[in-house]
């Protein structure tokens, strides 16, 4: 009971922390006159994505119905910090009996924190599924699944907006010079080649990049149940080698990385301002910086799906329980669900239903969509590729906690220690017994069913934070063995 009282006050500390900035930074923004009808949304979407559909909707509203429509944003941070409000909100609504916490709608995330939301009942069923089955049916615009991932809730309270990869945004002179040939799947991050030369983000501050880090390791397992040269080994055993593979992957590529970002919207800038040769990033902050820096003769930033590395993810839109303006919300995910709404995330400025000021590079969801675009734009469809990484829930979704935090405690917590493990690994000519150290990963093993790990699934904060203290002093020791017998090889060379 102390134990869980102590999690909600550090909770509701850590929420207040977050939400202090947002609440006395002065507001630039027009306001609205007295009367207007006001909309609250969480999102973490850019400023340029919060502009485009608060003057686009505000249009729609306007013409439909003959009054204005004023889009309060609320943005505290990523989705992380997104999800501690909404933690800390509904415990205090649901403790004082209150329905909602004051605001309409979230918008902008990924799958696996809509679909905890909706499982706690804090989303309400979207009107679009009544008023437009049509757009989720059979055959429909919006597909109920695609590369294996949910793009719609099964209970209707969420519904994907636009859709997203990750993949590598590379600066091509920078990667060539280093001998490299051009990447083309996860693994090319790991080469040694690229020591000190990655951009990475930190997990357990994005929802979409642990997703990312969840299909490295899946792609791993999935490639291992396939591998031939596995093919007589029971499944259990090419299920726990893929889980190790993918781990292990993931330890070399954040082994050569200069930092892990708050922001994975500081990677793909700082690979195309020469300050990093690659990095993981989403398919839109891709086009979207190759779009600004890029020149005919100067090419300074590609972005590349991993083949068989990732899938097509859906960033969903939801109507908060509670929602103080549940007409003004439905209606708004139904502006953003159609096809005008749609038109947005893809258009070149200045077409009809495009943005006024800025492009915003964003696959829409609606299949049909891609039709009316430009043909160079339409060709950039996620649904025309065949070379999609198929997600299997069974085999990760249940450690999707387990690998963002595990990747915290073995890979960014203790960077400094794994950096000089694989520097003098990488000196000493990459030994066996001194790599099998440093990539020791018995520490968290695959469980059945693909079960995370308890201490780090922990819903106490404590138990995990334990957990998680534990294994940074395993790998510490593990990195620090590693680079005591890489050292011991150079000696004798």
């Amino acid at each position: 009971m102390k134990s869980t009282r102590a999690w909600w006050i550090t909770l509701g500390v850590l929420a207040l922390l977050i939400a202090l900035p947002m609440l006395l930074r002065k507001d630039t923004t027009q306001r609205p006159a007295p009367g207007t009808r006001r909309l609250i949304v969480f999102t973490p979407h850019s400023e340029t994505i919060r502009r485009e559909f608060s003057e686009a909707f505000s249009r729609h509203w306007r013409a439909a119905h003959g009054e204005d429509v004023y889009i309060d944003w609320r943005s505290p941070g990523g989705t992380s910090e997104i999800r501690l409000m909404l933690d800390a909100g509904f415990k205090a609504a649901d403790e004082e009996k209150r329905a909602g916490i004051g605001v309409d709608v979230f918008f902008g995330g990924g799958e696996p924190d809509f679909a905890s939301q909706a499982k706690k009942g804090r989303l309400l069923p979207l009107r679009a599924f009544t008023r437009h089955p049509e757009w989720f049916a059979t055959g429909g615009p919006i597909p109920e699944f695609f590369t294996g991932e949910r793009l719609w809730a099964k209970d209707k309270t969420w519904s994907s907006s636009c859709l997203s990869r990750f993949g590598i945004c590379w600066a091509p002179t920078r990667w060539r010079a280093n001998g490299l040939p051009d990447p083309v799947r996860w693994a090319d991050l790991a080469d040694p080649r690229l020591r000190g030369q990655l951009a990475l983000a930190d997990p357990t501050k994005s929802g979409s990049v642990a997703r990312a880090f969840e299909l490295i390791i899946q792609a791993e397992i999935q490639h291992s149940l396939q591998a031939p040269e596995r093919a007589a080994l029971p499944e259990k055993d090419r299920l726990a080698l893929g889980w190790t593979d993918g781990f292990r992957l993931v330890q070399r590529m954040s082994a050569n990385a200069r930092y892990f970002s708050d922001s994975s919207t500081k990677i793909p800038l700082d690979v195309a301002d020469g300050n990093a040769v690659a990095g993981m990033c989403v398919d839109y902050y891709g086009a979207a910086f190759a779009h600004q820096v890029n020149r005919p003769n100067d090419v300074r930033l590609i972005w590349t799906a991993p083949a068989g590395g990732t899938t097509v993810s859906g960033d969903p839109i939801g109507v908060l329980r509670g929602a103080p303006e549940q007409e003004l919300a439905q209606s708004f995910v139904e502006f953003v669900l159609s096809p005008a709404g749609q038109a947005l995330w893809s258009s070149p400025v200045g077409a009809t239903h495009g943005p006024r000021d800025r492009e915003l590079f964003r696959p829409p969801v609606r299949r049909d969509t891609y039709a009316s675009l430009p043909p160079e734009r339409a060709a950039l469809s996620p649904y025309v590729g065949t070379d999609h990484l198929q997600y299997r829930p069974e085999l990760t979704a249940a450690s999707f906690g387990t690998i963002r935090r595990a990747v915290r405690v073995m890979c960014i917590d203790t960077h400094e220690e794994l950096k000089e493990a694989w520097a003098e690994i990488i000196k000493a000519g990459m030994p066996a017994d001194a790599l099998a150290v440093m990539g020791d990963v018995s520490a968290l093993p695959y469980r059945a069913g693909g079960e995370g790990d308890p201490g780090l699934e922990s819903r106490d904060a404590l138990v995990s934070a334990r957990r998680m203290t534990e294994l940074g002093a395993i790998f510490r020791e593990n990195y620090r063995r590693a680079a005591e017998l890489a050292r011991q090889h150079q000696e004798k060379r």
